[in-house]
């Protein structure tokens, strides 16, 4: 199973939209999924639900953080090199998907900022863009992964 295609199966299950896409990504990060959905608990509904960014854009960015990210606060040079990447991954999202806000990307369906979430219904799924939008991110970040990993194989050579 690829990564979009674990994201999206967890969006389907009831997770998040940035749970979703953190769990797909659970094994690569060495922790499991319960670990992973609680790392991204906060972010679904583009932040606690107030229709900010994207979750899946923040479970990119959380994924990519622990993947690739920096530790050291005066890593000026590995700062920008991260950024440089979060910026790169969330442009082709929004390239993609058309937005990167997540009530821009519900228009006309539902920006209710209310902290309860819907009901999980047929419905409910039939008419959000939500579990494409987490096949999208993880398939966003799954490419930057196979071409790290690609560049370093040629490394190697």
């Amino acid at each position: 199973m690829t990564h979009s295609e674990k994201a999206k199966a967890y969006f389907e299950q009831g997770y998040s939209c940035a749970q979703a896409v953190t769990a797909a990504f659970a094994e690569d990060m060495g922790i499991g999924v319960d670990q992973a959905a609680r790392m991204a608990s906060s972010f679904g509904g583009g932040v606690g639900r107030l229709r900010e960014l994207c979750g899946c854009v923040s479970g990119i960015a959380l994924v990519a953080g622990v993947l690739y990210g920096y530790e050291a606060p005066e890593a000026r040079e590995e700062k920008a090199e991260h950024y440089a990447l979060i910026q790169k991954l969330a442009g082709e999202f929004k390239e993609k998907a058309g937005s990167m806000i997540c009530r821009e990307l519900l228009a006309g369906i539902n920006n209710d900022t209310n902290p309860v979430p819907e009901a999980r219904t047929e419905a409910y799924y039939q008419k959000r863009p939500c579990a494409e939008l987490c096949y999208l991110a993880a398939g966003i970040l799954e490419k930057e992964m196979l071409e790290r990993e690609s560049a370093v194989r040629k490394t190697e050579e």
